[in-house]
């Protein structure tokens, strides 16, 4: 820096979550405490006033979608109005819009209004971040990959349990698509008295946790625990288990996994190449596949290729700490705003 000149001021990026609570997704956390060590970027968290009216250099997009919906039509009617008029001012100001790509498609069941505006975010996206080296994107945005970060300093805190012999474990929040009631119904076709089940995670409707229920009901070595689950909780849970099954009936980026492996559990996860890439960048025996649909026959392999050959050590998650993080994420919106610049 040259004599007598200021220093230049941090980038400010506003993300698209709000102050972290309890329940916040541990990945955004993590984000946000990184990125304020991270020199040279500041962050604030989102409010519908601070959108609209604070000054900052880049918004930072992680799920769109939880900002066009709402618990009541009016609310959500409210919402998507000031969607609008973020969207808006974004182009007026030209603040980049950079959007990290969890998901590779809409939710299901939104209405056509959502979709709509969330077609018209995508099309203003100046960058895209994805967060494993598989995801296609569109070609004619620009696109950075920052791998996503491991759990272990997360979960660190919190004490471990002595692994259950037999016991398959589903942790997380349960929702349609990820298959958990094919699970049990695969694990029920499994005739060994010495293996155990156990469900544990919020269902995201009573019909979801009903349907649960009722398939379990038959079977005395399945157990549920469907309530929000903390993170002592978690972490009690993924640990007791000798293998965490995730039914997936597709998966592209599950954080599920790697909260897994950051525990030290083995996975049995649907085969596609971003599994299959895992698995070789974390070492042998941590990810077994299954080619969906799952059977009985999948499970019992996948435990039996646990016992045989049990993983050494832990999984190699040195490609994903979150000091990169931090640094990767400062340099794509650095990029953003020089494309919006252009």
């Amino acid at each position: 820096m040259r004599a007598g000149t200021a220093p230049s001021r941090p980038l400010v990026v506003l993300q698209s979550f709000p102050e972290p609570r309890a329940t916040t997704n541990p990945y955004v956390v993590m984000l946000r405490d990184v990125l304020d060590r991270t020199p040279g970027v500041h962050v604030l968290t989102f409010s519908w006033r601070r959108a609209l009216t604070a000054r900052y250099d880049v918004f930072h997009a992680h799920w769109p979608e939880i900002l066009v919906s709402g618990q009541s039509p009016l609310k959500k009617l409210l919402r998507q109005g000031l969607f609008v008029l973020l969207l808006l001012r974004l182009r007026l100001l030209r603040v980049p819009l950079v959007r990290t790509v969890h998901n590779l498609g809409f939710p299901e069941g939104i209405s056509r209004r959502e979709v709509v505006l969330l077609r018209w975010a995508e099309r203003v996206t100046a960058l895209r971040i994805r967060i494993n080296e598989v995801t296609e994107v569109d070609s004619s945005t620009p696109v950075e990959t920052v791998l996503h970060g491991h759990y272990r300093d997360w979960y660190a805190p919190h004490s471990r349990r002595q692994r259950r012999a037999g016991r398959l474990a589903f942790v997380g929040q349960v929702r349609r698509y990820k298959g958990v009631d094919r699970l049990i119904g695969a694990f029920s076709g499994t005739a060994d008295e010495g293996l155990s089940l156990r469900i544990a995670g919020r269902p995201t409707s009573d019909d979801v946790a009903e349907q649960l229920r009722a398939a379990a009901a038959g079977d005395p070595r399945i157990s549920l625990s469907l309530a929000f689950l903390s993170d002592s909780d978690l972490v009690a849970e993924v640990t007791e288990a000798e293998l965490v099954v995730l039914p997936y009936r597709e998966m592209h980026n599950s954080g599920g996994v790697l909260a897994a492996l950051s525990l030290s559990t083995p996975v049995l996860v649907p085969d596609n190449e971003v599994n299959r890439r895992l698995a070789d960048e974390v070492g042998p025996g941590w990810i077994h596949t299954f080619l969906p649909p799952l059977s009985a026959t999948d499970l019992t392999g996948a435990l039996a290729a646990v016992r045989a050959e049990p993983p050494a050590g832990e999984p190699d998650l040195s490609r994903r700490e979150w000091t990169e993080v931090g640094t990767a994420h400062l340099r794509a919106y650095k990029r953003a705003r020089t494309a919006v610049r252009r």
